[in-house]
């Protein structure tokens, strides 16, 4: 018999372990990004024989998503729990080889897609397709004084400033924006294991970024704010960040863009080099 539960830090200890295990480089499989998105999404563990997220996407289609590599998992058990749940969702391109047969329809949706960066491109900006990246981080440099420090507890205070004026920026409300999310990563970034920097410009507070390692090779980035004042703060920002990452990460998660234009032409603009697809598995009626 299925045990269901909302979503919680009490949760942390069986699903940290167990979705860095999972290996993928989807933004989701990460207990941050599950806890600060619990209330937007309704998660709730699902304890059966396997542990499982039961969540809803934005348009309030119910779905169940895997905490570990499905192949590793009986076809059989795999059927009933969609017949269960219906949607099995996000699942990675390279686990579609757990369901056989012809009785699968598999989706995804381009909004939902994570793009994909090199962390050597970013920590340089070279090349042609760079090269307006490359000007705004010159400018930067050459307009403002600057200091790149690691964001501890002691520039907490100083992050929730720069959250706060990035909101005000802002031309909707908070609802409408991570801004509730982004609050609550600082508020608990060291019980969430988080990491990230936080950057001066002028001896005042300008902007900080927070992520975690997705797996060994993959580093997610959760959250970057940036004050509009400072012209070239984020090209500022991803390249002191990628020029201090462990050499073993070769790729940035930036993430999706959930449709949001402004997001998608932001994050585009840095080239990412893949897409990584979310799929959606259904059986067919």
């Amino acid at each position: 018999m299925m045990n269901r539960e909302k979503l919680g830090l009490q949760h942390k200890d069986v699903l940290f372990t167990a979705l860095k295990l999972a290996g993928t480089n989807l933004s989701e499989y990460s207990f941050a990004n599950l806890y600060l998105f619990r209330d937007v999404h309704d998660y709730h563990v699902i304890s059966d024989r396997e542990t499982w997220i039961e969540g809803r996407t934005r348009k309030g289609r119910r779905y169940i998503m895997p905490t570990r590599d499905i192949r590793e998992l009986e076809v059989s058990y795999l059927r009933d729990i969609l017949m269960e749940y219906e949607n099995m969702y996000p699942i990675p391109e390279e686990w579609l080889t757990a369901f056989s047969g012809e009785e699968y329809l598999f989706s995804y949706s381009n909004d939902d897609s994570d793009y994909m960066h090199h962390i050597e491109k970013m920590g340089s900006y070279a090349g042609k397709k760079m090269h307006k990246k490359k000007n705004l981080l010159t400018q930067f440099l050459a307009l403002y004084t600057h200091q790149a420090l690691p964001l501890t507890e002691k520039e907490m205070a100083d992050a929730h400033r720069i959250l706060d004026l990035w909101q005000k920026e802002m031309t909707v409300a908070p609802e409408e924006t991570d801004y509730y999310s982004t609050k609550e990563a600082l508020t608990l970034y060291d019980e969430l294991i988080l990491c990230g920097g936080i950057y001066y410009v002028d001896n005042e507070p300008a902007g900080f970024i927070i992520g975690e390692e997705l797996n060994e090779k993959v580093f997610a980035l959760h959250f970057a704010k940036g004050l509009r004042r400072y012209k070239g703060i984020y090209q500022f920002m991803y390249n002191n960040f990628a020029n201090i990452m462990p050499k073993k990460y070769c790729c940035f998660n930036f993430e999706q863009d959930m449709g949001n234009e402004a997001l998608r032409q932001a994050k585009e603009s840095y080239y990412p080099e893949d897409m990584v697809k979310k799929y959606n598995v259904m059986l067919k009626k």
